[in-house]
């Protein structure tokens, strides 16, 4: 019996710790335009990454009114960026898609609930 214990005990000693940003959550999230412009441009990633990636619309556009949906993995916290079709930008930062459904962009920023 304490040899059963003692082999429990290294076993559970040698399971690596999953970090919380790695744990599951749902990060799907709508994406809404309510800027009163195109949004020509949209770009999101980890915030722990400095890269921005490529625009996640491609070769579409996101029409005042409209809205779409995106999963990214994994979850945490999101940086976010906008380019409009008079090429202004507006960004937010640390936007956790663990506890937010929608990231609304109005003309004066970005919001999350």
């Amino acid at each position: 019996m304490f040899r059963r214990a003692l082999l429990t005990i290294a076993f559970l000693a040698a399971v690596p710790v999953v970090p919380a940003f790695a744990q599951g959550c749902d990060t799907t999230f709508t994406l809404a335009n309510r800027s009163g412009r195109q949004v020509n441009e949209v770009y999101f990633s980890s915030s722990q990454n400095s890269n921005w990636g490529s625009d996640r619309l491609g070769q579409n556009v996101l029409a005042n009114g409209a809205s779409m949906q995106y999963q990214p993995s994994p979850g945490g916290a999101y940086d976010f960026r906008v380019v409009f079709d008079n090429g202004a930008a507006i960004e937010s930062r640390g936007i956790d898609l663990c506890t937010v459904s929608t990231v609304t962009v109005t003309a004066q920023g970005i919001s999350a609930q």
